[in-house]
């Protein structure tokens, strides 16, 4: 969770995003066990949407917090912009 050669990580936002990852792990189980249980399709997608709609959030706080390190990095001369648009490219997959 730091920008490249930022040695300082930000432990707020790490506690937050694995927080996140461990509910999404959660809910990828119980899409496994409803896929089991041949429980109904539509069940199904539900809980897929809202598996997609939180990865992407969890993604979000990843890239918002990149950029604030990005930001705090050029803020004292240090940082390279490049390095923020190959995050944006690898976001916009």
């Amino acid at each position: 969770m730091s920008a490249a050669g930022n040695k300082k990580p930000n432990l707020e936002a790490r506690t937050r995003v694995l927080n996140r990852l461990k509910r999404l792990e959660g809910q990828v189980r119980g899409l496994q066990k409803m896929v089991e249980e041949d429980r109904d399709c539509r069940e199904i997608l539900t809980l897929l949407s809202g598996v997609r709609s939180a990865l992407e959030a969890t993604g979000d706080l990843i890239f918002e917090t990149y950029l604030e390190e990005c930001r705090a990095d050029l803020a004292q001369g240090q940082g390279d912009t490049k390095a923020i648009v190959e995050a944006v490219r690898l976001l916009r997959g």
